[in-house]
Parts: C-alpha cells; structure tokens; sequence
C-alpha cells in the first residue's frame, strides 16, 4: 500500500499536528480547575498548565484539626487538581489528534 504524497506529506501533516498541539497548549495553559480535600474544607485551584494558583482552607477547619490535618489536606487537593487539569488537558488534545495516541507529538 502506497501513501498518497509519500514521506514529505506525511511528514508536513505531522508537523501541521505539532503546531496545533502546541497552540492548544498554549491556549490552554491558564485555564483553571478546582479540587477540593477533606469534605470541602480544602480547595486547590491550579491551571491546566500545572501551576498552583489559589488554596483555600477552611479558618473553622484549621483551628479545630490543627495544621498537620491541613496541609494533608492540601496536598491531597493539590494532587487531586492537577490529576484533573492533566486529563482535561489530555481530552483537550485528543480532539486536535482525532484521538490518536501519537508518542512524542503530545509530550
């Protein structure tokens, strides 16, 4: 079986893929989404780009289970948002890779 176009072709598609993987990264980078820990009383909003933007601890929380149970409480927020941000941010890309998982192109 013969590709139309042959290896040039193929190789400038690839490269249209590239650049439309990397504008959706770059639209996308700031995009936010919030987790939340310990029955709402730790939030965690971080972009989809991985970087941490706002944590919110509950002022009643803190006083009463003091802050080892807080910041606990704050990582698992902050893993759970960028466990998150990372899958929206993988959907995001399967839609400019028509859901082909392409090694090297979506890294």
């Amino acid at each position: 079986m013969q590709f139309r176009g042959g290896m040039n072709e193929l190789m400038r598609q690839a490269a249209r893929m590239q650049r439309k993987i990397e504008q959706t990264k770059s639209e996308l980078k700031d995009k936010e989404i919030t987790a939340s820990s310990v029955g709402d009383k730790v939030k965690a909003t971080v972009t989809y780009g991985r970087k941490v933007s706002r944590i919110e601890i509950d002022p009643e929380f803190l006083k009463n289970e003091g802050i080892e149970l807080a910041l606990d409480g704050v990582a698992a927020a902050i893993n759970s948002a960028l466990e998150q941000a990372d899958k929206a941010m993988e959907s995001e890309l399967e839609k400019v890779t028509g859901g082909a998982k392409i090694p090297g192109l979506t890294t």
